[in-house]
């Protein structure tokens, strides 16, 4: 393997840990929501809080990814 493969790679192992993060710590949170007997206004906070956060890292990929590919970075 040449060394732009295995970083290809390690790039695409990192992002998939990191959604299986995000995916672990969803199912954490719906437990405990679960079992605390949250009320509704509040599970909507707590999954609002949990997608901005998740969509603010999708949104810096992103953006990373289009700076590499346009050579600012």
């Amino acid at each position: 393997m040449s060394l732009a493969q295995i970083e290809l790679l390690e790039t695409w192992g990192l992002k998939l840990f990191f959604i299986a993060i995000f995916l672990l710590i969803g199912l954490a949170i719906q437990d405990v929501l679960k079992r605390g007997n949250v009320p509704k206004f509040g599970r909507y906070v707590v999954w609002a809080v949990l997608f901005l956060g998740c969509s603010g890292f999708i949104a810096k990929g992103i953006i990373e990814a289009m700076w590499e590919g346009a050579g600012v970075g």
